[in-house]
């Protein structure tokens, strides 16, 4: 079931098992999937979806997100994931704010996010001056009141995890998904840590895209300026080249 104003797409969406850890509780990565997805779907509705941007060799890309959890939905609950433009900054980033909210409507995550054009066949930034996309934009209305700055990378990071950029990883664009880089930030940490905490935010920045075959170290240090955040960097070794850089934080 969707519905939509001019500017604010609304979905509500029923969470399936197989998008939940051993809590029952919807994992972070599908956090990202449904806000992305949101976010497609609705550029699409404003046509500057995948296939009228493809026509004109663009193609949107996810270049930071954070997102606030204030609880985590349940297999089986119905929750409201809502999207909409939110400004243009720097010349060059599309804002665009989200909210999770459950059945009843209390907010169950927010988050907001930066997206890029790019030229398909340069793989580089087109700005908004020369796509002109004439996309509406919601100025009244706020999903995380945060910035989206660079990060510190992790300095003498653990490598917690190396990976392979394989078939599963890679998506329609031809690189390693968004949210696949999600999942090995929350691989990078042990079971355990789930047991007892719970992830309270999460930023990530994405520098780099990763194509197939690539080999990527997953590093992972304590934040020098507050005990509950961690510092995620993902070093792509085939390109000698930062990947992505992550900050989250635990709550109790």
């Amino acid at each position: 079931m969707t519905s939509t104003s001019q500017s604010i797409y609304e979905a509500a969406i029923r969470i399936n098992p197989f998008e939940c850890d051993f809590k029952q509780e919807l994992k972070p990565a599908a956090f990202f999937q449904h806000l992305t997805e949101a976010a497609g779907v609705h550029a699409g509705q404003l046509g500057v979806g995948f296939g009228a941007m493809y026509a004109q060799n663009l193609f949107w890309v996810l270049s930071r997100m954070k997102i606030k959890f204030f609880c985590f939905p349940q297999s089986g609950d119905l929750i409201t994931v809502r999207t909409w433009p939110k400004s243009i900054q720097r010349n060059v980033l599309y804002i665009r704010d989200f909210e999770v909210l459950d059945s009843g409507g209390e907010r169950l995550a927010s988050a907001t996010s930066a997206w890029l054009v790019m030229n398909a066949t340069t793989r580089r930034m087109a700005s908004p001056k020369s796509v002109n996309l004439n996309l509406p934009v919601v100025i009244d209305q706020i999903g995380l009141d945060e910035s989206l700055d660079r990060l510190s990378p992790a300095q003498n990071g653990e490598e917690r995890l190396r990976v392979r950029a394989g078939y599963s990883a890679v998506d329609i664009i031809g690189h390693v998904n968004n949210s696949r880089y999600v999942e090995w930030i929350c691989d990078a940490f042990p079971l355990e840590m789930y047991r007892k905490h719970k992830i309270d935010w999460i930023q990530i920045n994405y520098e780099h895209e990763i194509l197939p075959g690539e080999d990527v170290s997953i590093l992972v240090s304590p934040s020098e300026h507050d005990d509950g955040q961690w510092v995620v960097e993902g070093l792509n070794r085939s390109k000698n080249a930062r990947a992505f850089e992550s900050l989250l934080s635990w709550r109790d």
